[in-house]
């Protein structure tokens, strides 16, 4: 007679074995690939290794990217790690072709700027305050320029926005659009808020403003609006752009009018406390910047700490 009881038992063994062999085969997948696994738990991966453990940076001198090189010294996870510098059109380049092939990739970055708005990203936590809290984006312009030229100084003085604004322009700017185009979009779009600027001011005739700015979506954006503004006014302006260190050497030797650019506390802090008693501060044209270490939201990190350490 035939043993069913024994074959029985044989089955089931056999579909335990096959059970546990593909469950096996899975959770070797789930190490290599770091795929969430079923009940949520998430795999580590060593996103600095598939980075060469490098931050994307920008110009050499500006202040992201010296609080990065800090946070490579306050950090211990990130002692080993290098901040690349080029600059903020590389590392927008660079960011895009990363999100593009869903690759890891982290970038000093600030808003307002054009990239938040066109992806999904976040910013990494940063317990230890390296790079500090909110910024304002200041006006600087030369010392005596009230008297001189009492209508340009009084627009630089009225200059105010909000990083919508900003960010408007910027992504403009990026989809190919010249920035005196995209400055003179906003401006016909937003007349109330350019008419506040311009309150209390006369037309002039050809009277000459040379402002500068560092080479930045956010300041090409800011900088272009506020010379179109004044070239509707009369103004011949002439707009700079120039490093961090000389655009605000410019302006304290009175050499140019002045800028709308100026990132504090944090970010030009030190050429603040280098120039402070020699250019006039008219105070934040736009508040609620931010600068710190930027990452796409798929990530499966949230801090700095994070980040693994350079084998």
């Amino acid at each position: 007679m035939f043993n069913w009881k024994r074959f029985g038992m044989v089955a089931g063994l056999s579909l335990t074995l096959v059970a546990a062999g593909c469950g096996s085969s899975e959770d070797e997948g789930s190490e290599t690939t770091g795929n969430n696994s079923e009940d949520g738990a998430t795999s580590e991966i060593n996103y600095g290794e598939e980075m060469g453990y490098e931050i994307t940076g920008i110009e050499a001198g500006a202040g992201v990217v010296g609080s990065a090189e800090t946070a490579t010294e306050e950090y211990e996870n990130l002692r080993g790690w290098e901040v690349s510098t080029s600059s903020s059109g590389a590392m927008a380049t660079a960011l895009g072709e990363a999100i593009e092939n869903e690759e890891p990739i982290v970038v000093t970055g600030w808003t307002p700027h054009w990239k938040f708005a066109k992806y999904d990203l976040k910013y990494l936590d940063d317990p230890k305050e390296v790079f500090g809290g909110e910024e304002e984006i200041k006006t600087m312009v030369r010392q005596g320029l009230e008297d001189e030229k009492p209508n340009a100084y009084k627009i630089l003085d009225q200059f105010n926005w909000e990083a919508s604004d900003m960010e408007e322009v910027m992504l403009e700017i990026s989809n190919g659009t010249s920035p005196e185009e995209a400055a003179q979009n906003w401006i016909e779009n937003n007349q109330d808020k350019v008419d506040s600027w311009t309150e209390g001011t006369e037309e002039v005739d050809d009277t000459e403003v040379e402002l500068v700015y560092v080479n930045w979506d956010s300041e090409i954006a800011s900088t272009n609006v506020i010379a179109e503004v004044m070239k509707e006014q009369g103004f011949d302006v002439t707009i700079t752009p120039l490093d961090n260190g000389p655009m605000w050497e410019s302006v304290a030797t009175g050499e140019v009018t002045g800028m709308v650019a100026a990132w504090l506390p944090v970010t030009h802090g030190d050429l603040y406390e280098q120039h402070k008693d020699h250019v006039e501060d008219l105070g934040a044209n736009l508040e609620g910047a931010k600068i710190g270490l930027v990452v796409p939201e798929y990530m499966d990190i949230d801090s700095i700490e994070d980040l693994e350490a350079a084998e």
